[in-house]
């Protein structure tokens, strides 16, 4: 059976994308094949690789990609969900053939202020919210 192939899409690539992407894989991998990308690619942020690390997920080796270098190559999603901000997802790219769009808002870990550990923390809360919206569909999907 071919796997449902999913894009998450946000703007830098750095962490909601990329936590979105190894919780896809690591908890519907049978099912599914998630890729993640951003619309203006940066670096991984460093408190999204320590709370991942925390439950035993490891993306530290993981690169950020651009969606716009995904589209050039015609790389087909069942699926290209954008997790960031609604204007931001307006930016995404349109992918051929026959992919649905589905948008999940999550807060920005680079947007968060205070000391380290403040963000750690703020970052835990985001990677939970991520984690359940992820099961949470996983269920939707199975049941449709």
């Amino acid at each position: 059976m071919k796997k449902i192939k999913v894009l998450f899409v946000c703007i830098h690539n750095s962490a909601r994308s990329q936590m979105a992407e190894a919780f896809l894989n690591a908890l519907g991998g049978d099912t599914f094949e998630a890729e993640s990308a951003g619309l203006e690619p940066g670096t991984l942020n460093p408190a999204a690789v320590e709370v991942m690390k925390e439950i035993g997920i490891d993306i530290s080796k993981n690169k950020t990609q651009s969606a716009f270098d995904f589209f050039k190559k015609g790389k087909l999603f069942n699926y290209v969900i954008t997790v960031c901000d609604e204007t931001s997802a307006e930016r995404c790219p349109i992918f051929p053939g026959h992919t649905r769009r589905l948008h999940w808002s999550f807060e920005d870990p680079s947007a968060i202020k205070g000391s380290y550990e403040e963000k750690l923390e703020k970052t835990r809360n985001i990677r939970d919210v991520i984690k359940a919206k992820i099961e949470d569909w996983l269920k939707e999907v199975k049941e449709s």
